[in-house]
């Protein structure tokens, strides 16, 4: 009937933009949350370090119950090999991206005290992906493995088949040592770039 379609036309408008709504104010929370404002959340989106197409990446897998001092510690020196930082999931859960977007600030910012949106960030990308942590057998962190290709790239895009690390280093030790280790293993090839840049910075 005309009225009922009239209603259920409404009704999916109304859904529509209360969905909407909800994702602009979930978006909204986010940014305050890491103290970035629209225009300096898409100058730090270009500035996130480009992975090559071809090659790999030194990904260190971490959790949020490491210590904020650790974690970093583990970013500056990822800042320079141009490294991402995965984490298996979010403190609170999926539906709770506040916390998340709190401990993304205390970790990427370069003066811990700083506050608002005009804090310096630190050029690493922070994933976070289940998947990849399944695909590397991860149970304990820290641990680092040289994943050849993209591992930013979301992991609902992704299967169990996406291109994984030959080896993993696990312990709590400085980057260099972890990158040191992995060599050792057998990945000289994978981390000869890594290490170059750790010592020319």
């Amino acid at each position: 009937m005309p009225e009922m379609e009239a209603r259920a036309r409404a009704a999916q408008a109304r859904g529509e933009a209360s969905l909407a709504a909800e994702r602009e104010r979930q978006a909204k929370a986010l940014r305050q949350a890491l103290g970035l404002e629209p225009a300096e959340e898409q100058a730090l989106a270009k500035a996130a370090p480009a992975v090559a197409a071809r090659g790999w990446v030194p990904v260190l897998f971490v959790s949020s119950s490491m210590p904020i001092s650790t974690l970093r510690n583990y970013a500056a020196q990822l800042a320079k090999v141009h490294g991402v930082m995965a984490f298996r999931g979010v403190p609170g859960g999926l539906r709770k991206m506040g916390p998340m977007a709190k401990l993304t600030a205390q970790i990427l910012r370069l003066d811990p005290g700083c506050e608002g949106p005009n804090c310096v960030m630190r050029d690493v990308q922070l994933i976070i992906d289940p998947i990849v942590f399944r695909q590397h057998g991860i149970a304990q962190v820290p641990a680092l493995a040289m994943i050849p290709g993209d591992p930013t790239q979301a992991y609902c895009e992704r299967d169990d088949d996406s291109p994984r690390a030959s080896h993993v280093v696990f312990g709590d030790s400085a980057l260099s040592g972890m990158l040191e280790e992995y060599a050792r293993l057998g990945g000289k090839e994978e981390v000869s770039h890594a290490q170059a840049l750790l010592v020319a910075r």
